[in-house]
């Protein structure tokens, strides 16, 4: 999956996974990663995602890596909010207060770049991956992230030959690989969500899951 995929969903409006409220274990879940008042969170390939907001208005700063520019700009825009846009290769920077986006590849991301993160919200960053791509995703979060940095990590399980992804389907046994040498797991909500996803039924899948996740950093 190159990121002209992405480039081209976003030039074409083609965002089905852009959630018009906040995330429901976000909002749910969230105290209980303890991450401190005031501290930066990484919010991989974060779209437009409202859930932004809502952890800058817990007191968070917040630092959204997204591939797209028009996706960064648009979150800013359909806020009203006026970022400083800022290039600095190999990315562009939005910022306002303390909501910050990188425009730009995540695997790009360096550790002088993610200082001062800590804590982690991926809502919809591994689902997005293919599998090719999550042992690298999850490699460069431990790379960034020091010794007990929490992280908040929701993803989607269904029979992946029943429908094309993304967004994929990710096992809590491919979670345990990709993550358990370099964090702690812990699993913290199980929800069925095929009756209230009809799009995705209509797609093929007999069954649906959300998994969330509490990850920190060993």
């Amino acid at each position: 999956m190159k990121p002209e995929f992405w480039q081209q969903r976003w030039q074409r409006g083609e965002i089905g996974w852009h959630a018009e409220e906040f995330n429901r274990h976000l909002t749910e879940h969230w105290s209980r990663l303890g991450a401190p008042a005031g501290g930066r969170v990484l919010v991989p390939l974060c779209g437009k995602s409202l859930d932004m907001l809502w952890l800058a208005g817990r007191g968070h700063r917040v630092l959204g890596v997204e591939l797209s520019d028009i996706a960064a700009a648009a979150f800013f825009e359909d806020n009203g909010l006026s970022p400083a846009v800022t290039d600095e290769p190999p990315f562009r920077r939005y910022r306002v207060d303390e909501l910050e986006i990188l425009a730009g590849d995540f695997f790009d991301l360096d550790s002088s770049q993610a200082q001062g993160i800590s804590a982690v919200y991926d809502r919809a960053a591994l689902i997005a991956l293919p599998p090719q791509m999550r042992p690298a995703y999850a490699e460069r979060l431990a790379a960034l992230l020091p010794a007990q940095v929490p992280s908040l990590l929701i993803t989607l399980d269904y029979v992946q030959s029943q429908m094309q992804g993304p967004p994929f389907a990710v096992s809590r046994d491919e979670v345990a690989e990709l993550f358990g040498t370099a964090f702690e797991i812990e699993t913290i909500a199980d929800v069925d969500i095929l009756a209230e996803s009809p799009r995705f039924a209509e797609r093929g899948l007999e069954q649906l899951a959300e998994h969330v996740y509490r990850l920190r950093r060993r």
